[in-house]
């Protein structure tokens, strides 16, 4: 039996938290063995205290930061505990279907593939993010989107539609021997590229998104973000593994 490893970064999702971790706690999958690995990030709206309630669950781990320092930080955080042969990032927001893990691991549990990437264009079309309510800031991420992607693959060579999805899947042994430093999403950045240099070629898989807004919780900064992610391009693309 394969062993999964769930790594589910948690920050201020109080309006989300305990629906996704009911779901992802007890989503089940024929022939693999799944582990929880929780990362609270001292939240302040009470998410804190819904992960606490699986401080029992003999699937569950839960890693308690004593302060925010980002998403890239507390996936890092989850890979140090992970156990299983197969790693899954998976957030706590509602926004993707964990109907989609069995099309995911399939390419990987059948030995054809180590790197997966689930494509947010599968059902969305060129648009993936379309808020209610905010259609200005929805269209400049989705042109921002097709943007970022056109500089990663021209930088590594690929032909990907969504390297930026939450969905990253792959075998525990891509990562072995890399270590990784970002702190919020450009982590998303360096894991693409680390991997990728490293010579594991993704395929995408298309799966479900339901694009949340900001007003909804949306957590990327339009002006902070964008030049963390051009930088952490730049530096892994080049620097040595």
């Amino acid at each position: 039996m394969s062993k999964l490893s769930v790594i589910v970064p948690v920050y201020n999702e109080g309006s989300t938290v305990k629906e996704a971790l009911k779901a992802i706690v007890s989503k089940e999958l024929p022939g693999t063995e799944i582990e929880v690995i929780i990362i609270e990030s001292n939240s302040s709206d009470g998410s804190r205290e819904e992960v606490l309630a699986y401080r029992d669950h003999p699937r569950v781990k839960i890693v308690l930061e004593d302060r925010p320092l980002g998403k890239g930080h507390a996936v890092r955080a989850g890979f140090a505990q992970a156990s299983g042969e197969v790693l899954l990032i998976q957030d706590a927001d509602l926004e993707y279907d964990l109907d989609d893990y069995e099309s995911l691991l399939a390419p990987i549990l059948s030995g054809r593939q180590a790197f997966v990437l689930g494509s947010r264009h599968g059902e969305a079309g060129w648009a993936i993010r379309k808020f209610a309510g905010e259609p200005l800031r929805a269209l400049a991420l989705n042109l921002a989107h097709w943007t970022f992607t056109l500089m990663v693959n021209v930088a590594l060579g690929t032909r990907l539609k969504d390297p930026f999805t939450m969905y990253k899947v792959f075998r525990r042994d891509c990562i072995k021997d890399l270590s990784f430093e970002c702190n919020r999403f450009d982590f998303d950045w360096e894991l693409l590229v680390k991997l990728v240099r490293k010579g594991y070629r993704p395929i995408e898989v298309p799966i479900s998104y339901r694009s949340r807004s900001f007003q909804a919780g949306k957590k990327i900064r339009i002006w902070r973000d964008p030049p963390t992610w051009i930088r952490a391009l730049v530096k892994y693309r080049f620097q040595k593994l």
